[in-house]
């Protein structure tokens, strides 16, 4: 009886594939989506890449993406793209977000990414972005829930912070300029950071969170290269005080060495301080923030897999 129920389960399974362009990093996720009334787990990943890219550096506002920063995105996308079908996803996706939707040239991007890919390159509008996200940080938890659950995704360009219920989808979105590739650049020069440069960078932080409105939520959820980076140091609740303790210990040392004690990649680690003092900053204004177990990708595999 064992395997007739292993057959029926993978009957209901699509593999699909994301490809995520962000300021940071360049991510591939490919995963089986089961129907939700397999009663199993929602995804089941397959393959899981990361490529530090890093577009938000050379990607400035009003700016135009440098032809061998293009290029070099091409080639990562590309191999993507290709393991992804070696795979046998049926189907992919390649969004593209903060970095690309600030420059001048970001939809050409697209373009010359789509054709290095064989396939659409999609630029995510800051709502679009968001309702992904929601989805794929709460599908974890049941699509029956009524209670409003927020959800924080602290990215390499912009920090999402997003309030909605398992069972209608996001209701409310705010895209803020708290990405953690422009605030290290911005606020923290040395390595490991100053104490003065972590006072700025927390000024910055409050002074940009002071003007927003959240709305009243039941529940927290965190995702991101920084979150999740934090599960081992922090442990799955990120709190204002255990992140404080956090921030102390990978300011302790330089990067290098916080990434070879954690461990986690050297770009992660220089990051790191910068997402720690959002996510602390939104803990203490929202409550505890449980790190999710997805986020962006997800929540595109599961728009994919349903045929949106």
């Amino acid at each position: 009886m064992r395997p007739l129920l292993i057959a029926v389960t993978l009957a209901h399974a699509v593999r699909c594939a994301c490809i995520d362009i962000g300021s940071n990093t360049t991510r591939l996720l490919v995963a089986d989506v089961t129907e939700p009334a397999d009663g199993g787990p929602p995804l089941a990943p397959v393959v899981e890449r990361r490529a530090f890219t890093q577009l938000g550096r050379s990607c400035r506002a009003g700016g135009v993406v440098p032809a061998a920063t293009r290029d070099a995105l091409a080639a990562v996308v590309a191999a993507q793209a290709d393991e992804a079908r070696s795979l046998g996803a049926t189907a992919l996706r390649v969004v593209a977000t903060a970095a690309l939707r600030r420059s001048a040239d970001g939809l050409a991007v697209c373009h010359a990414l789509a054709a290095a890919a064989g396939v659409p390159v999609e630029l995510l509008s800051e709502h679009d972005e968001a309702r992904l996200a929601f989805a794929g940080a709460t599908c974890a938890l049941g699509s029956a829930g009524s209670d409003p659950v927020a959800v924080v995704d602290v990215g390499g360009g912009s920090a999402q912070l997003v309030v909605g219920t398992c069972a209608r989808g996001a209701a409310w979105s705010a895209s803020l300029p708290l990405g953690t590739g422009d605030l290290v650049r911005e606020h923290l020069a040395g390595d490991p950071p100053s104490p003065r440069e972590l006072q700025a960078l927390r000024a910055a932080v409050e002074q940009t969170l002071d003007g927003v409105e959240l709305p009243p939520v039941e529940r927290a959820l965190a995702v991101g290269g920084s979150a999740t980076s934090l599960r081992r140091l922090a442990g799955p609740c990120l709190e204002r005080a255990t992140l404080e303790r956090a921030l102390e210990r990978v300011c302790a040392a330089p990067s290098a060495r916080v990434a070879e004690r954690l461990p986690i990649a050297p770009e992660r680690a220089r990051l790191l301080p910068a997402g720690i003092v959002v996510l602390a900053a939104v803990a203490e204004r929202l409550g505890p923030l449980e790190i999710a177990r997805g986020g962006l990708r997800e929540g595109v595999l599961q728009a994919l897999a349903a045929g949106a």
